[in-house]
């Protein structure tokens, strides 16, 4: 694998955090929210990731001898969450049924946080991965000259 596939890799598995932090935000953000346009409560949304699936490019480098290159990793889907929303008592509430309950959705801040956290590291990590990538490429320019 040479720098720039690197870089590439890195990008591409920043790009799958960056959207699994924006989904970890949005299920923060409605935690709270009992209708939606689809009806009932909002529904936890999680990211699936999957490895990346090796380009036509990748595959003649491999066949031309050079070392196999990996695919690095991509968004496989968006899938929500299938456990059952947390029924509280209140009868005051507008969207509480004839028994007075309102179904919340099933999230939990921890949980949330937990991979917020874990999407945040991932992040940083590859981010120095293509720093270090983008530092060897300028010493090796440097030793050119």
């Amino acid at each position: 694998m040479n720098l720039f596939d690197q870089i590439r890799t890195s990008g591409g598995a920043m790009a799958a955090e960056r959207l699994r932090a924006e989904i970890v935000a949005g299920n923060m953000a409605n935690a709270e929210t009992t209708r939606t346009a689809e009806g009932g409560p909002y529904r936890r949304k999680q990211v699936i990731f999957s490895s990346a699936q090796p380009t036509f490019g990748m595959v003649l480098a491999k066949a031309g001898g050079e070392p196999a290159i990996g695919g690095g990793v991509r968004v496989l889907d968006i899938v929500q969450d299938s456990r059952d929303p947390v029924l509280r008592y209140e009868p005051g509430h507008p969207d509480a049924n004839a028994e007075g309950m309102v179904a919340y959705p099933n999230i939990d801040p921890i949980e949330e946080t937990v991979d917020l956290m874990s999407a945040l590291r991932s992040y940083q990590l590859n981010a120095s991965a293509v720093q270090a990538a983008k530092q060897m490429i300028q010493q090796s320019l440097e030793i050119l000259k």
